[in-house]
């Protein structure tokens, strides 16, 4: 599971990915952001909570000292992040959206250290400067290619924040011994419950009355983007560490890049591809290269 862990974060970051896809398809059925959120969370607290009923109920078990973890979980990297990310979607492209998004592994480091004793080394640094500077550059950011607007600027670092508290809720529970999937669960419950005062449910039905096949439009969107990616990103969390797993994840804006490609024709620059070069770069070097955490220099 050691090995594979690594793996599982990125396959998390690349079914990400394909959230702008499905999102552009919502908005133009008639969802907006809050909607769309909250339809997702809905769908996987229901459908994870099903599951474990018939096949694992002994996984529903929490204590009620630890719920704030899951709604702190719910609250910021559910409604907080879906909201901002969504919006920034709706403003932007795809890639400049996944740039802001993936600010969230500086949020993840710097919290890491107090909170969880994490090294700050240079490997971890490198590694962080490549991924983010590959991601400006695939975005178009860095060459001035974009022009964001304050708002924008503030949403898509709000997601970027939302983004990162996953991991810092995720490792607070995964140290008081919760499974991957009692977390991801109760996280989206509570993401649910946050949502109610903010979602017009009239609006949602009037969409999924409107064409059944929407319902399951919806239903594949939380399995691709929210249950698999969720899981499988928690379950390497158990085995590597929240900074590591912040930039391997950076795999997603260059798959936001490269369906932004091949399904709405966004075509990167060559600094975009040189941008990708550099995040596969700083994924290969944390994943590949041995361990020694022991023998690099605290910064």
């Amino acid at each position: 599971m050691k090995k594979l862990a690594p793996f599982l974060v990125i396959l998390a970051g690349c079914l990400w990915g394909t959230m702008g896809i499905f999102v552009r398809h919502l908005n133009a059925i008639g969802l907006q952001s809050m909607e769309i959120v909250e339809a997702r969370s809905v769908l996987t607290a229901v459908g994870m909570f099903a599951a474990l009923v018939l096949f694992r109920r002994d996984l529903l078990k929490t204590k009620a000292k630890d719920l704030w973890i899951f709604v702190g979980g719910g609250m910021a990297s559910v409604i907080l992040f879906n909201y901002c990310y969504f919006q920034t979607i709706q403003r932007a492209s795809l890639s400049t959206a996944a740039i802001l998004l993936y600010t969230s592994p500086v949020f993840v480091l710097l919290l890491s250290v107090p909170l969880f004793g994490e090294k700050l080394t240079r490997k971890k640094l490198i590694c962080l400067v490549l991924a983010i500077t590959g991601c400006a550059l695939a975005s178009g950011v860095a060459s001035g290619g974009m022009a964001l607007s304050p708002m924008t600027l503030l949403l898509g670092l709000g997601s970027g924040f939302g983004y990162g508290l996953y991991s810092i809720f995720s490792r607070f529970a995964l140290q008081r011994g919760y499974h991957p999937i009692t977390i991801t669960a109760y996280i989206f419950l509570f993401g649910a419950l946050g949502g109610i005062l903010l979602t017009d449910f009239g609006q949602i039905t009037r969409v999924v009355r409107a064409d059944g096949g929407n319902l399951i439009y919806l239903m594949v969107y939380t399995l691709v983007t929210t249950i698999v990616p969720y899981i499988s990103y928690t379950t390497g969390l158990q085995q590597v560490e929240n900074g590591v797993a912040a930039v391997l994840a950076c795999i997603e804006p260059v798959m936001a890049t490269v369906f932004g490609i091949f399904v709405f024709s966004e075509m990167p620059t060559l600094s975009g591809w040189l941008g990708i070069l550099l995040v596969l770069i700083a994924l290969t070097a944390l994943n590949l290269q041995p361990k020694k955490q022991q023998s690099e220099e605290r910064l």
